[in-house]
């Protein structure tokens, strides 16, 4: 969920907080002020854990196991920042500095870069990257098990494990679900789970053999995650490399609306549709850095080799010429009213 949408959902609650107050003729403005305290210490619904989930986690994973991850996770990344008396300004602009542009010398974590390589360049808001920033700040994050006992060793006692802060609590609020809330889950389960084999495949076997693994898995692994899902998922484009994911009329419409709002910098949100009991939904896909490897200027970002690769796959292929964060296509998911 976007930042957008978590700011109206926070600023409702407390203005409906405020409003119970109001009618009580012995409220104070101290009293507000703690109200408003208290909403901000126990929600679980802080802008940043949901932009943690869904931008962050597609690569630094807490659940994946030490040897498959393609990342380090983000307790990782807590523990290599915060040190010392660091104040949360102080950490969120370490944060930032680095995802502004991710190259060795302003990266605090050598050892992550020299195991996973360089954090592929996309384009973030400031605004958000800081709000994930005070939300590890403030909060106990999701971590591994094996985690803490790593980092000790990996290190050698250099750096000090780190997850200190407060622990959030589930509430009913946090279960209910929207059509939209549904839709990204499902879009960024199947993007997390074809991002961890491409990336795999990428480090290990290089580019080419990504081309390669995208032609024969990515079918079958999109299929197997909208079955565990109870889903059904597609990625289609205006522009596909494989003909089968041609858009029709009205996702190319669709397409283009998502295209105009990040083009021009505009919050956007999911598009849906409720059509004889099933939903639709639509979230763009939008290419970073590690995309232009196969998705970039032949003159600029694809190799000869690769671009041969690509034509022998897929002869009818029109999906290159992207820059950084561009809309490459969208997910397509439909699902049941009800579950």
């Amino acid at each position: 969920m976007r930042t957008h949408y978590i700011n109206i959902f926070l600023l409702s609650f407390i203005v409906y907080f405020i409003s119970s107050c109001n009618t009580n003729t012995k409220s104070t403005s101290s009293d507000l002020e703690d109200v408003k305290a208290d909403i901000q210490d126990t929600a679980s619904n802080h802008p940043g854990k949901k932009l943690l989930e869904n931008q962050c986690y597609i690569c630094h994973n807490p659940t994946a196991n030490i040897k498959g991850r393609i990342a380090p996770p983000m307790v990782a990344v807590k523990s290599h920042y915060l040190h010392g008396d660091i104040s949360q300004e102080e950490f969120a602009d370490a944060i930032w500095k680095f995802v502004e542009k991710p190259n060795p010398y302003n990266s605090k974590m050598e050892g992550a870069v020299n195991r996973f390589g360089l954090m592929p360049y996309q384009e973030f808001k400031e605004s958000e990257i800081r709000e994930i920033a005070n939300y590890m700040y403030q909060y106990k994050i999701d971590e591994p098990e094996w985690f803490k006992k790593h980092i000790e060793e990996e290190t050698k006692g250099k750096i000090k494990y780190q997850n200190n802060g407060k622990t959030q609590e589930n509430t009913s609020i946090n279960s209910v679900k929207t059509t939209a809330d549904r839709g990204l889950e499902y879009a960024l389960n199947t993007k997390k789970e074809l991002g961890k084999n491409l990336m795999g495949t990428i480090q290990k076997k290089g580019t080419k053999a990504a081309v390669t693994f995208c032609n024969v898995k990515a079918y079958p692994i999109t299929d197997s995650m909208a079955v565990a899902q109870n889903a059904r998922i597609k990625r289609v484009s205006d522009r596909p490399r494989n003909i089968n994911n041609q858009a029709n009329k009205k996702e190319i419409a669709i397409i283009e609306q998502f295209k105009k709002s990040i083009a021009s910098n505009k919050d956007y949100k999911p598009v849906t549709d409720l059509i004889d009991g099933v939903n639709h939904f639509y979230y763009p896909i939008t290419t970073n850095s590690m995309c232009l490897q196969c998705h970039g200027s032949l003159d600029k970002n694809v190799s000869k080799e690769v671009y041969n690769t690509i034509l022998k796959l897929y002869p009818e292929d029109q999906a290159t010429g992207y820059n950084v964060n561009e809309v490459r296509g969208i997910w397509a998911i439909e699902f049941n009213e009800s579950e």
